[in-house]
């Protein structure tokens, strides 16, 4: 299955505007966002749990990162409330389930091998949050390997960043309030992609929280 795979293109989704799929275990749903292969390709999506569903013990060849946007996602490691955010590296496996339901953004498939760290943060928490590179900006770091980044950040109203190129490409998701560039604005639920050597001059009149993953659409691009 092939749904903007090639990492080299820029997409812009409104989530919300999506169909929920079944997935093949009973119970979970899916928003494909973009997808290279079966059920065990690289994929980046949005999942439903129904409350009391859960998925069957699985390992993960290409590691898998998520975070937690609604309810309790859970497995045997423990509870992951809305705002966790989780990487399990290359082989790992477990057996993950919810007893009132969630929803969680999941990227499968996307690690370099060498990156073996487990990663569990509760991003609710006030504590990490640091001043971002410009003023109105707020920064939670949640993992960097190599040119790889993942962070939260936080706009206040009127705040503007610099004009700026992404080497390595990034991708964006509205978590609330609204992002803008000059390509367009970008409500709570949209996802962005842009590709390596992308350029934008972003801004949020507003204020708005967002998820961003940059510098490694390259790397994910040859494996």
């Amino acid at each position: 299955m092939q749904i903007n795979d090639d990492l080299m293109q820029r997409v812009m989704i409104q989530t919300p505007a999506l169909r929920w799929v079944d997935s093949p275990a009973k119970g979970v749903q899916r928003r494909m966002l973009d997808r290279d292969g079966a059920e065990s390709g690289r994929a980046t999506s949005l999942v439903r749990f129904a409350p009391d569903s859960y998925f069957p013990e699985h390992s993960h060849p290409g590691g898998e990162e998520f975070l937690v946007l609604e309810g309790t996602f859970s497995d045997g490691a423990g509870d992951c409330p809305a705002g966790t955010y989780v990487r399990n590296p290359v082989g790992s496996a477990h057996t993950p389930f919810t007893k009132d339901g969630c929803v969680i953004l999941v990227k499968l498939c996307q690690m370099d091998a060498a990156d073996q760290d487990f990663v569990r943060i509760d991003t609710t928490q006030d504590a990490g949050w640091q001043p971002g590179p410009v003023d109105g900006l707020s920064l939670r770091q949640l993992h960097a390997f190599g040119n790889e980044r993942v962070a939260l950040v936080r706009w206040r109203p009127g705040t503007r960043y610099v004009h700026h190129e992404h080497a390595g490409g990034e991708e964006i998701l509205v978590l609330d309030g609204t992002l803008a560039d000059e390509h367009g604005i970008y409500p709570p639920g949209t996802w962005l992609r842009l590709p390596p050597g992308s350029e934008h001059t972003p801004f949020s009149e507003e204020g708005c929280t967002v998820y961003i993953k940059s510098g490694h659409l390259d790397h994910v691009q040859r494996t």
